[in-house]
């Protein structure tokens, strides 16, 4: 089992955090607030208050522990524990299933902005389509 990171400095230490962080370490995609709370229960038989969750990963999103992506048009807002790396997403239209991408079509393209004095630090791509088990075209 993978070991767990140090608790964060300043952060209050309380065990409906620790149970959020865990899910959070283990997930190998990003997780919406129910999905964590089913894993916490389903995980350590513990009961978890959605409101309970949400506050804790408003709170680990503003310490910089967790990335919150709000993919699907902002219908559905999904967590992953912040791994400083640079990610992006293509989700499936049927499932609404999360495939990580591995490069970023972005990273050589520069925006054709009219202030030159903006300076870009960031970008969101979303990428939506069916997965193989979804496609119609399969079918």
């Amino acid at each position: 089992m993978k070991e767990q990171r140090e608790w964060p400095a300043g952060l209050k230490r309380t065990q409906s955090r620790e149970c959020v962080l865990a899910v959070l370490e283990r997930a190998q995609k990003p997780l919406s607030a129910m999905e964590i709370c089913a894993e916490i229960e389903k995980g350590g038989g513990k009961s978890a208050w959605l409101s309970t969750v949400y506050r804790t990963l408003e709170l680990f999103e503003k310490k910089g522990l967790v990335v919150k992506l709000a993919l699907l048009g902002g219908e559905t807002a999904l967590y992953e524990l912040n791994r400083f790396e640079h990610k992006h997403y293509a989700v499936c239209l049927a499932c609404h299933k999360i495939i990580a991408m591995d490069n970023c079509p972005m990273e050589r393209f520069l925006p054709d902005i009219q202030d030159a004095g903006f300076r870009v630090l960031g970008h969101n791509l979303e990428i939506y389509g069916y997965c193989n088990e979804c496609d119609p075209k399969n079918g």
